[in-house]
């Protein structure tokens, strides 16, 4: 798990402190074997390219803010442009590709990131990269984690692109609801797996 470090808020409280506590949390529940804090996405890819590096990937779970067709660190999206073979961080991106299990999985904990027609679009694309389902969330996230879903490579998208939305339309999201327990596909922020067929 790489998670946003940069977030610590005016008062130097943000939900980094949170994902810095979850970390080990989620280890000592045997969640995860290792975790890391970034200040980019260089940083954060780098890391994961090389950490146990001798061993396959299962999953990856990235904890930072997002938006519909991308996550952020430090407010530097990473979206379907980063996919592109010319792009700086496919330096990264392969060696975590050849890691990866087929049977593994890159998940978002992230908001709204596969929300919207552009969510759609990213979590196709990337599954596709990667060989591996993708996943991820159509609402604003929190300790309720609302819209989940995972994407199998070559596949097309099972959810509605207005899943989540509050305000636009899919083509021009303008705002999404927040996660809550009646909402479709939610777990709690302690869930460490996705149930089947979402």
């Amino acid at each position: 798990m790489v998670y946003d470090q940069t977030c610590t808020g005016r008062f130097g409280v943000g939900l980094t402190h949170s994902w810095r506590l979850g970390g080990p949390l989620y280890g000592a529940m045997g969640h995860l074997h290792a975790w890391k804090g970034a200040s980019s996405w260089a940083q954060a890819l780098d890391w994961l390219a090389h950490v146990r590096d001798s061993e396959p990937i299962q999953e990856i779970q990235f904890w930072g803010h997002g938006r519909w067709g991308n996550a952020r660190v430090a407010g530097e999206v990473f979206d379907a442009s980063a996919l592109a073979a010319d792009h700086a961080h496919q330096r990264f991106l392969r060696p975590i590709r050849e890691r990866l299990l087929p049977s593994g999985q890159w998940w978002f904990r992230t908001c709204e990131t596969l929300g919207a027609r552009t969510g759609q679009d990213f979590a196709q694309r990337f599954a596709d990269y990667l060989g591996c389902a993708v996943a991820g969330h159509t609402y604003i996230i929190g300790p309720w984690q609302s819209g989940l879903h995972r994407l199998q490579p070559g596949n097309a998208p099972h959810w509605s692109a207005w899943e989540g939305l509050r305000a636009g339309t899919p083509e021009a999201p303008q705002r999404a609801f927040w996660s809550m327990p009646g909402c479709p596909n939610t777990v709690s922020c302690l869930a460490s797996t996705i149930p089947e067929g979402w």
